[in-house]
């Protein structure tokens, strides 16, 4: 194995949400949210770095007050991913460097699922990771929860809101479930967003669909922790509990 590259984590945040306006600012356990995933990503000691990016001066304004570092971004992208490469840019990281692209609304991420998304990165052939856990079958039902399948090495096949793979038995079989959280090697984040969307991309309305239409290998991390995201007000109550129970 060689020695892991230099790693850097990227925080994407906006402030519209058609399902919640201004969710990075939201308040929980007292702190904006950005805050504390802020907080709960620089307890991954592998990342050289943490920074939040963001297109709002609201969101920028908080982060300096609470010195986090942040940097600004255009308004134009179309998806986190262009903007956590802008910020990747503007921190000049190098071509093998890697870029951990961590959800703004995850704020009870454990530090170990990050470790865990890096590791792989010491084989220099590894491009693209990402996470995923072992779930029930009825968990796999739900079109919201993503699922993985993968070859004997780990990496992704296809991922798809249907319950994949099929079990024909009547005794079921392994689901795993797709975490959101992904990390690229520099060069292929990108490429990543200079290729157009699949037709398999636009069908599932899957982002990562897009570099297995490409031929771009997906390893895949298993993971037992659970991460809580928060999509809606009503979810703060759930991510509050957990961290609590910390």
């Amino acid at each position: 194995m060689n020695e892991r590259p230099p790693c850097y984590g990227i925080i994407p945040a906006r402030y519209a949400s058609s399902r919640f306006e201004g969710k990075p600012l939201a308040l929980i356990l007292g702190k904006p949210m950005i805050q504390l995933v802020h907080e709960r990503a620089s307890l991954c000691p592998q990342l050289q770095q943490v920074v939040l990016a963001t297109d709002d001066d609201r969101i920028f304004s908080v982060a300096q007050a609470l010195a986090i570092p942040v940097l600004m971004t255009r308004a134009d992208h179309t998806c986190g991913s262009e903007r956590v490469l802008e910020a990747a840019q503007q921190l000049a990281i190098p071509d093998h460097g890697v870029v951990v692209n961590i959800q703004g609304d995850e704020p009870a991420l454990e530090p170990d699922m990050l470790t865990a998304l890096i590791a792989p990165f010491s084989s220099p052939s590894v491009q693209v990771t990402t996470l995923a856990r072992p779930i029930s079958p009825d968990e796999a039902q739900s079109p919201d929860q993503v699922k993985v399948v993968m070859d004997e090495r780990q990496q992704a096949l296809y991922f798809s809101r249907c319950p994949i793979p099929y079990c024909r038995q009547s005794h079921g079989g392994q689901y795993y479930g797709h975490i959101g959280l992904y990390a690229f090697r520099m060069k292929t984040l990108q490429r990543f967003v200079t290729i157009r969307k699949g037709a398999l991309e636009q069908q599932e309305a899957l982002e990562q669909l897009r570099l297995l239409e490409n031929g771009i290998p997906i390893q895949v991390v298993i993971t037992h922790h659970t991460s809580h995201g928060v999509d809606r007000p009503e979810d703060i109550v759930a991510v509050e509990k957990i961290l609590r129970g910390r």
